[in-house]
């Protein structure tokens, strides 16, 4: 990728519903050649997504929690990860650890609730819980244009 490029993304990431119009004014590259170059990387973009603010809906109890589980277990836990509603994302992870849950739930009784059909379900070996106090910075790699004509 070259420096136009890092800078369309990077305009992409700062507001993905920009027009290409609105691109080629920030950015002074031709309409035609931002369509080009986001068509040629098309498989850089998984997906375009909005970002919530999670208590302005009433959820307002949000945690990242590292479980190991038993490795017969694994595969049904991860199934069981990824299906679950209150679930937001699933990582793989190491250091003593299988997965990484960002989870969101309306409060800490769901929250416990959550963690207690775990328990009951799997054989969890492990199991740390973090609970988001405040959201300082999220998906802010690349996504400062001004940042990317310095290149």
């Amino acid at each position: 990728m070259n420096k136009k490029d890092m800078l369309i993304i990077s305009h992409l990431r700062k507001d993905g519903r920009a027009s290409l119009t609105d691109l080629s004014r920030k950015t002074n590259i031709p309409v035609s050649t931002i369509f080009d170059r986001i068509k040629h990387h098309d498989g850089f973009i998984k997906r375009h997504a909005v970002l919530i603010d999670f208590a302005r809906l009433g959820y307002n109890t949000r945690a990242n929690i590292l479980i190991k589980v038993d490795r017969a277990e694994r595969e049904e836990v991860k199934n069981y990860l990824l299906n679950n509603l209150s679930v937001n994302s699933v990582y793989k992870v190491n250091s003593n650890h299988d997965f990484m849950i960002d989870a969101v739930f309306k409060d800490i009784k769901e929250m416990e609730e959550f963690q207690e059909r775990m328990d009951e379900k799997f054989k969890i070996k492990n199991k740390q819980i973090y609970y988001i106090i405040d959201e300082l910075k999220k998906e802010e790699f690349l996504a400062h244009p001004e940042m990317m004509k310095m290149l």
